[in-house]
């Protein structure tokens, strides 16, 4: 009879690295938690990491999301700022999270969802709608960090159960 061998599957954090201006955030709580990364990008975008793994996809519609969700496992963290990409994730029982540092829940997505999708029929039928377009402030660089460390160590926990 042959051995079986348990074999630990490893929690990695993926990331829609196209425009995600959380990367290098992303690698230091990941260094710190021994935590693997891979970034997913398409091929308008350069990207070079020594820590993460960079995954390049073609420029196809949605190519960048599919790759990173067949990448995505059960206890997996996933960043985007993607609803849909989201609640897929969170749907393979991954956990996600936005480069504000907001956790997409269960609980929460199909209203997240549903306001989208509101939104952009508002946009189709009266025009684009001007936006609030700020520059990324250091207090949110400092949220995403804690609410990344908070949700590395919540999977974790949850892992080991």
């Amino acid at each position: 009879m042959p051995k079986v061998y348990k074999v630990e599957v490893v929690m990695k954090i993926l990331v829609d690295a196209d425009a995600c201006p959380v990367k290098d955030i992303i690698e230091e709580v990941a260094k710190q938690n021994n935590i693997p990364v891979y970034m997913f990008i398409d091929t308008s975008h350069i990207l070079s990491s020594d820590y993460s793994k960079v995954i390049v996809v073609s420029k196809a519609p949605d190519a960048v999301d599919f790759a990173l969700l067949n990448h995505t496992s059960k206890g997996d963290i996933v960043v985007t700022q993607d609803y849909g990409v989201a609640a897929m994730a969170l749907g393979k029982g991954a956990y996600a999270i936005h480069h504000n540092g907001r956790e997409y829940l269960d609980g929460t997505i199909d209203r997240m969802l549903m306001e989208r999708h509101m939104a952009r029929e508002l946009r189709r039928t009266k025009g684009r709608i001007k936006g609030n377009m700020k520059k990324r402030s250091k207090a949110e660089d400092v949220t995403f960090r804690g609410s990344l460390y908070q949700l590395c160590n919540k999977a974790k926990e949850n892992k080991a159960k």
